[in-house]
Order: structure tokens, then C-alpha cells, then sequence
């Protein structure tokens, strides 16, 4: 579902995939996958695990999702696959909350966290100039945020030339100047690096003190991370394309990463997330879901995030969504002041039957060859200063 527009505070979200599961007795469960340049493959992949699913106790979680991962020979490797195993297990607990008429996340241990704080993303939108994003993070602050994430990168990919670190220098610097040291600066890279332009960056940018750098690399050089760490004073964070408990292990037992960034939506679901989490924990490691996508994957995060001791702050772009999304769940969660909070209905959320009737859309989402999805809309060019 989605609208024919690009999104402009997620490009990449501009449709999102539901999946409905019904019980013999008429209760609904709803879970969501995401897309991100793949809507059709993940909806393909969603009618494989269908075929495992029909007709199971939806109560056998853990059976069911194992006995997919015993069907689907490239489950472990395939973003596509496991975002649809997500989308059916995220539905599964949803079902089964609203079944024993109890929030998902008294079934996972109960609270620890009451409250969960929150980081603004997607507010910056056509920001390119410094004084673009301080426009922008102004009114982030306003709206009761203490932390926000942005990527000040421009359109530099896999190398970085000295404009582009300037400018990126000036970004944070800026910020970080105009809006004291109380809010935190999350600085995104989207993968977007080689090894040697991510470490021009990060030591270009260490004297603003970012709370992390997320994906300073791409995905398939994270044997540089080690690297990296010789060079970085600020933490790294990444999680989003690590895609289950055993590959998020290899990365915190190698001491790859300093916060971890399941996505439940790309990661196997909430059972799995409370195993990465616990995993974590092992090695002191503390947990920020990513959660770029809509509001199911956030009211299944919060879920999460309510039972786990390490957990540390939570991604939002709600504040930014366009309005579709922004009704699609009447209830499971609120956002207030820059906090997140559960409202404890049944199950994970209660979804809007009308919203989703109405915004049904098909083929992929859209596609714009002069901006890669990935980004937030209106910042992949170069900053000429006049």
C-alpha cells in the first residue's frame, strides 16, 4: 500500500507491504515488511511463506518460523525472504496477543521501560546548505526531540572529495554550535563508503561528538570495520542488513560494532529480536532498533524495546510521514516529546481497515535515476556555496 508519490521523508518506504493472517475464529493479525527497491520480489517471497504458514498453529512461533528456515534454502542470504518470514511472524504475535487479550510485550518478559526515548529522522528533506539543516533541526528541537539522525553527505558515494568533507564538516558543525551540546547529533552514512573515505570522514567530523556513526561502510567491506575502530573515537552502529541472531553474533563476538540496529521487519520478527538483544547483552553491547518503514514495524519495535535492559534510544520518522501512514494504526503507541510510549491494547497494534482499503497500490514503488531511494529526498547533490 502507499500512495503514486515518492515520499519525501522515506523514499524508500513510499509503499510498505502488509500481511493479514486470520484465525479460525475470525481474530486478525497484522505484520509488515518492508521494500525498499524490492516491493514485488518481497511480495513473491510472502506467498512462499504463506505455503509454510496456512493452516499452522499461529501459537508455534518458533516451529513455524524454523520451518521455513528449513524450506527456504537462501533464508539466511535473502533480504527479500526474510522480510517476508518477519512480516508473518511480526502477524503471529499479533494475533496471539489480541487471542489472549494482552499487549505482545508482557509475553516477552513484561516492562522494563516505560518510556523509550526517541531520535528524529526524515526531518530534513531538500536540506543540502548548513543553514538548511539548522533550519530544519530547530524545528526537530521544538517539537521536544533531544536526538536526531541525519546523513550530511551530500552526493558523495564510495570516495569523498574535499568539498564534500567541508561541507559535511560544516553540517555538523553548525549543528552542533547553534544547538548546544543537550540534543544528540546521529550522524548516517547509508553505507555509502570505501574504507579510506570513511575514515576521512569520521575523523573529519569526531570533534562535534556524535552519539554514532551508522553504516560508515558498505555492507560487504564490514571486514574493514576493525579498521575503522583504530581510527574512530565515536561509536559505530549498524544492524539494518544484518539479517538474523547467528550473523549478529559473528559481528558483536568480533567486536565489529559498538550498537546494534535490528530491524524487526528485516531480521526475523520479535522473537528473534529479543534473542539478538539478549545476545547483545552478553558483551555489553546496547541496542537502537532501525525502524525506517511504517507504523506496524514501529509498534512490533516498541515491543521489543519495553522488555530489553540494554536497549538505548528508538529511530522515528512519524513526525514526517505523510498522512496515510500517519493513520494507518489507531492505536499501540504514542509519540510525545521526543518519547515513545505503549498504550497496552491486545496484541501489537490495532490497524485501520479503511486506510488500508484505501491507499491499495500495485507494481513497485517509485524509482528516480537522479536520487538513489536510500536517501532522504531532495539531498543526494553536491552543496555550491554562492
Amino acid at each position: 500500500m502507499g500512495e503514486k508519490s515518492r515520499e519525501t521523508s522515506s523514499p524508500w518506504s513510499s509503499t510498505i507491504l502488509l500481511v493479514k493472517i486470520t484465525s479460525a475464529d475470525g481474530l486478525v493479525g497484522y505484520g509488515e515488511a518492508p521494500t525498499t527497491l524490492m516491493t514485488l520480489p518481497v511480495l513473491e517471497s510472502m506467498k512462499e511463506v504463506a505455503r509454510v504458514f496456512n493452516g499452522k498453529d499461529f501459537f508455534n512461533v518458533e516451529r513455524n518460523v524454523f520451518d521455513f528456515y528449513r524450506n527456504s534454502f537462501y533464508l539466511p542470504v535473502s533480504m527479500e525472504a526474510t522480510s517476508a518470514l518477519s512480516a508473518f511472524e511480526i502477524a503471529s504475535w499479533d494475533l496471539i496477543g489480541k487471542q489472549l487479550g494482552t499487549p505482545v510485550y508482557k509475553l516477552l518478559g513484561g516492562e522494563v521501560n516505560q518510556k523509550m526515548r526517541a531520535y528524529a529522522n526524515g526531518w530534513y528533506n531538500d536540506c543540502v546548505s548548513p543553514d538548511d539543516f539548522l533550519k530544519k533541526a530547530k524545528e526537530v528541537v521544538k517539537m521536544g526531540f533531544t536526538a536526531m539522525k541525519f546523513d550530511p553527505f551530500g552526493d558523495n558515494y564510495d570516495s569523498i572529495t574535499n568539498d564534500g568533507l567541508e561541507n559535511a564538516r560544516n553540517i555538523v558543525g553548525t549543528l552542533r554550535s547553534e544547538l548546544g551540546d543537550k540534543v544528540d547529533l546521529l550522524i548516517e552514512y547509508h553505507g555509502r563508503f570505501s574504507k579510506i573515505a570513511a575514515i576521512k570522514a569520521g575523523m573529519a567530523l569526531e570533534e562535534y561528538h556524535p552519539f554514532f556513526y551508522e553504516e560508515p561502510l558498505h555492507p560487504d567491506l564490514d571486514h574493514d570495520l576493525l579498521d575503522l575502530k583504530n581510527y574512530y573515537r565515536v561509536p559505530i552502529a549498524l544492524g539494518e542488513r544484518v539479517l538474523n541472531k547467528k550473523i549478529f553474533a559473528r559481528f558483536i563476538s568480533q567486536k565489529l560494532v559498538d550498537i546494534i540496529q535490528p530491524d524487526l521487519t528485516n531480521s526475523g520478527g520479535i522473537l528473534e529480536g529479543k534473542k539478538i538483544a539478549a545476545i547483545a547483552d552478553g558483551f555489553g553491547i546496547p541496542v537502537a532498533p532501525h525502524n525506517a518503514f511504517g507504523p506496524i514495524q514501529t509498534a512490533a519495535t516498541l515491543n521489543l524495546d519495553t522488555t530489553i535492559t540494554n536497549f538505548i534510544i528508538q529511530e522515528s520518522f512519524e513526525m514526517f510521514w505523510p498522512d496515510w501512514k500517519k493513520k494507518l494504526v489507531s492505536s499501540g503507541y504514542k509519540l510525545e516529546n521526543g518519547y515513545f510510549t505503549l498504550t497496552n491494547e491486545p496484541g501489537v497494534c490495532k490497524v485501520n481497515e479503511d486506510i488500508v482499503e484505501k491507499y491499495q497500490v500495485s507494481g513497485m514503488e517509485p524509482f528516480d535515476d537522479k536520487e538513489p531511494p536510500w536517501v532522504v529526498s531532495g539531498t543526494f547533490k553536491p552543496y555550491r556555496q554562492k
